[in-house]
């Protein structure tokens, strides 16, 4: 593989492969929540996830929990896995979060248990935090 990036004039292969490296190496957990752009709320309320596209809204309807929240996304835990890079119209439960009908692409989706999924999302338009969000009770999540 290296071999191929010396034979490119111009190229400095190796050093652009090892910077690639370098860069994979500092994606940690730690360093990613740094680099957000968006401060973010630890919110358990209830979302019911379904596709964005509106001709494909009755193809699935999900209900699941988010984990935290922010002006720019949230990750909520579903117990289906969510495709990566398509976008779903997520719908807050207002008492516990009143956030309006929101669409946002999914940016990852990771298995936490065979029966449980965390999805990230961010928003497609900024939303504004309501001032009790960071006091969603357990109490509202029951469906």
């Amino acid at each position: 593989m290296f071999d191929e990036l010396e034979a490119v004039p111009g190229s400095s292969g190796k050093d652009e492969a090892f910077e690639m490296l370098r860069e994979l190496e500092r994606n940690t957990s730690d360093e990613i929540r740094r680099r957000r752009a968006h401060f973010r709320l630890a919110v358990k309320a209830g979302v019911v996830v379904q596709p964005g596209n509106a001709s494909e809204l009755l193809a699935f309807k999900v209900k699941g929990v988010t984990g935290d929240v922010s002006e720019g996304g949230c990750s909520v835990l579903v117990p289906i896995p969510l495709k990566v890079g398509d976008i779903y119209r997520l719908q807050f439960d207002r008492v516990a979060l009143d956030l309006p009908l929101t669409f946002a692409r999914c940016l990852r989706c990771r298995l936490i248990r065979e029966d449980a999924f965390e999805s990230g999302f961010a928003f497609f338009s900024a939303i504004h935090l309501p001032e009790n969000a960071g006091c969603a009770s357990a109490s509202a999540l029951v469906t």
